[in-house]
């Protein structure tokens, strides 16, 4: 894709996203949808949520006309199925914000989604390909894809947090593809997906005027999920491991610690790494920014698995590492002074 035409679009998304979540926050004020304090959110006021409306719609139209303009893999995979089932995740989302679903309901509609996407356009998860047989592998997918598009909404819970991923993932994206040279509109995506965070990231940095809710994180960590799978279907898996690396962290981690104290997994819970850092007395700033830091980390270390392709084990490794040492920091807290 040209770079000036590329550059346009993005700034060109980043004011629409801006502008739409502008144009959304007094209604939803004046309707009333906010999100409350629970036992899951680290704000003490009520405020709206519901920007996803806006930087879905944008992100949407956005990789449509990135799809369009890309030749010639402009229909493989069909992006329409792509940007159909996220649609159709946020209509489902925003019924969940407003009226509120069942777990299960929630999860099925989910499943459902991601089964059709993958049967439609399978070429972007075949990532297991000589580990397990074809068909084994679609599924191992599938299930993945909604554990990530769900772990996206469960780590959605202080100022700025997933505006913030988004950005670096989609940043991080768009350099591993271009040091890999593909052909492939992947960079193009991952621009984009970051400039619609970026207009919204002004409305939801600290202190929160607007929150996307579950009608944007769900279906943002559907975009970018399959961003980052058909990342690893180019054969840079390493990458597509690292780049994600501190949500897949932090959600998965707390997830199996509820798993073995036998608590229930879809319950309203601070017990996230970075809401444990919040509850020691960290700024929501201040956690996002550390965050912010690692993930500059982690676009280095996946760069050079990109380039070096023989050091994908040893850059896993290290991105491992460096999570690590921040999610036992976030958890410990500071040391206080005797």
């Amino acid at each position: 894709m040209d770079p000036t035409f590329l550059t346009i679009l993005c700034l060109t998304v980043l004011a629409a996203s801006f502008a739409a979540t502008r144009t959304v926050l007094p209604v939803l004020a004046a309707r009333q949808i906010l999100d409350h304090p629970n036992e899951r959110s680290s704000h003490a006021q009520p405020t709206p949520r519901g920007a996803g409306i806006a930087v879905i719609s944008v992100l949407i139209v956005a990789w449509w006309v990135v799809s369009n303009i890309s030749e010639p893999i402009a229909n493989s995979p069909p992006m329409s199925s792509i940007l159909a089932g996220a649609a159709g995740l946020a209509f489902l989302s925003w019924i969940d914000d407003t009226r509120g679903l069942k777990p299960s309901t929630r999860l099925s509609a989910q499943f459902a989604t991601v089964s059709l996407v993958i049967v439609v356009a399978p070429e972007s998860f075949g990532v297991l390909q000589g580990w397990v047989s074809p068909g084994l592998g679609l599924i191992v997918a599938g299930f993945l894809w909604v554990w990530f598009l769900n772990l996206y909404n469960f780590m959605d819970g202080i100022d700025a947090i997933t505006a913030a991923e988004t950005i670096c993932i989609g940043v991080g994206v768009a350099i591993v593809a271009a040091i890999a040279n593909l052909i492939s509109p992947l960079g193009a995506f991952g621009l984009t997906a970051a400039a619609a965070a970026a207009g919204f990231l002004w409305w939801n940095r600290p202190p929160a005027r607007i929150f996307l809710g579950d009608v944007g994180s769900v279906p943002l960590g559907f975009l970018v999920g399959w961003l980052l799978f058909a990342l690893a279907a180019e054969g840079l898996w390493a990458a597509a491991l690292i780049l994600p690396l501190y949500y897949v962290a932090d959600a998965t981690v707390t997830l199996i610690d509820r798993l073995t104290r036998l608590e229930a997994v879809f319950a309203a819970h601070r017990e996230h790494a970075y809401q444990r850092a919040v509850q020691h007395g960290r700024s929501h700033g201040a956690v996002t920014m550390a965050i912010v830091g690692i993930n500059i980390v982690l676009i280095a270390l996946a760069a050079a698995a990109a380039r070096w392709p023989e050091w994908g084990w040893a850059a896993l490794l290290a991105a491992c590492a460096v999570v690590g040492l921040l999610l036992l920091r976030f958890i410990v807290g500071p040391r206080r002074a005797r």
